[in-house]
């Protein structure tokens, strides 16, 4: 069994996995001063058992590094993810400071297309991987460097975004990419192995500005796609394909266990037709809406 927990922070981005193996993965940061107590002390208490604790970003935007220098005193991180960059801003913020601290140290390790980590995705005798695969960046496509040469002279680095794919044997897959831009995943669809997924985390929150083209969908086949937090002008809401909208659900808890997911929210009035009910316990906090069967 492992948890996927989304947090709800507003416009932007935060989420873990618990994985069943000896490992904890957060994925991107926004916190503030309404949340970045609660959230780190629940961070803290979900890994304390783990050996293996990373934090991955998917790209160095304000709205997912936010609250990165107070994770880093409360926690300590001591495994940093990221793709290699030499990005930089007009008026860096503590937490982008923090961001190319880390990046540029010995704790970072610089993903890409099809790379291999202990225990990212590697087991051994000491413990299990983690089924995370990075699917982009492919860091020798001509797109990509151009992209790298523009957020280096202090352009948005949201098509920097890194695409994870978290598996679970025999149970759920799981896709996160960052603030991928609609215009650029044209750029790259045929460079990217596509595979067939259970759940998508919808780029830039599910904006417009991201949405994913009908081709690409076509091969994610996604099962349920959880659209972030962002005004509701912008956002595009995927008809035809069942989703979760982040502005409604607060948090949201991803239970995943052989063949299915048991599905948990925050709003205890918030429901969907599309899931099976199976007597199910709720988490503490949140409420059991109903099992996606895979």
């Amino acid at each position: 069994m492992s948890i996927i927990k989304s947090f709800s922070v507003d416009c932007g981005d935060m989420f873990y996995i618990k994985h069943g193996s000896d490992n904890f993965t957060i994925i991107d940061c926004n916190l503030s001063d309404r949340n970045e107590a609660d959230i780190v002390d629940e961070l803290i208490d979900e890994s304390k058992d783990k050996g293996i604790k990373r934090f991955i970003s998917t790209h160095p935007d304000e709205d997912h590094i936010c609250g990165i220098t107070y994770l880093d005193e409360r926690m300590g991180i001591g495994n940093f993810y990221c793709v290699k960059n030499e990005a930089t801003k007009k008026d860096p913020s503590k937490d982008f400071i923090k961001y190319c601290e880390l990046r540029d140290s010995e704790k970072a390790f610089h993903i890409q297309k099809d790379c291999s980590r202990k225990w990212m995705n590697i087991s051994d005798d000491d413990r299990g991987g983690s089924g995370i695969n990075i699917l982009w960046p492919d860091i020798n496509n001509p797109d990509y460097k151009e992209v790298l040469s523009k957020v280096k002279n202090g352009d948005s680095p949201n098509n920097t975004s890194a695409i994870i794919k978290y598996g679970l044997e025999n149970g759920v897959t799981a896709l996160w990419m960052g603030d991928l831009e609609k215009d650029f995943m044209e750029k790259i669809e045929d460079y990217v192995d596509w595979p067939s997924i259970d759940i998508l985390f919808a780029p830039h929150h599910g904006r417009k500005s991201g949405k994913i083209p009908k081709t690409i969908l076509d091969k994610l086949k996604p099962k349920l796609i959880v659209i972030g937090e962002a005004a509701s002008i912008h956002l595009d809401y995927y008809d035809g394909y069942n989703k979760m909208t982040q502005n409604s659900t607060g948090d949201i808890l991803f239970e995943c266990v052989t063949n299915k997911v048991h599905v948990h929210v925050r709003n205890e009035t918030y429901s969907v037709n599309y899931l099976d009910y199976e007597t199910i316990e709720s988490f503490e906090g949140l409420n059991y809406i109903g099992t996606l069967n895979l």
